[in-house]
């Protein structure tokens, strides 16, 4: 508590104060339940990649520009660089190794292979990531829509109009 007080959420509930230095966090990330000990101002994505060895999750520009860090925090697209990871406890983080289930592959993580829709692949996890949420989101009617709603996504390799066919093959088949 502070010498103001408690702080408060928009309910009016109060909230711990934790920091400034490390504190402990509870993350569950592709349905696996996590407790780390980290400073306040550690983002997901360096949780992720440098706490929990799961680096599908790149780290491009670190500026949120690039898509490459691209999870699912409940559901919803979110760039893990410019998310802090304690303001994910109490949520569902699902990252690219979280798509595949069974010793299976995601049915975008087959169309991208499929429809060559990587070169380099340092893009790729952020790639599939937001086109499975796109078609969940419902954005996946035109190629046009589909350019748009993935524009937060990267490729300095060009391989665009690859990505586009990925995603159109596991729209139509649904």
């Amino acid at each position: 508590m502070s010498a103001r007080g408690p702080a408060l959420t928009e309910r009016g509930a109060a909230l711990e104060e934790r920091g400034p230095g490390p504190v402990r966090v509870r993350l569950s990330i592709n349905g696996t339940g996590h407790t780390l000990d980290i400073e306040p101002r550690v983002s997901l994505l360096d949780a992720l990649r440098e706490r929990l060895d799961l680096t599908g999750a790149k780290k491009g520009c670190d500026q949120g520009t690039c898509g490459a860090c691209t999870v699912w925090v409940d559901g919803r697209r979110v760039l893990a660089c410019l998310t802090l990871a304690m303001t994910c406890e109490g949520r569902e983080v699902t990252t690219v190794e979280g798509l595949a289930g069974e010793g299976e592959l995601h049915e975008m993580q087959r169309a991208f292979i499929a429809e060559d829709a990587f070169q380099c692949g340092f893009c790729t996890p952020g790639q599939i990531m937001s086109a499975v949420a796109l078609i969940e989101e419902g954005h996946a009617g035109t190629d046009a829509e589909i350019k748009e709603w993935m524009s937060g996504n990267i490729c300095r390799c060009a391989a665009y109009p690859h990505i586009r066919a990925a995603i159109r093959a596991v729209r139509d088949r649904a």
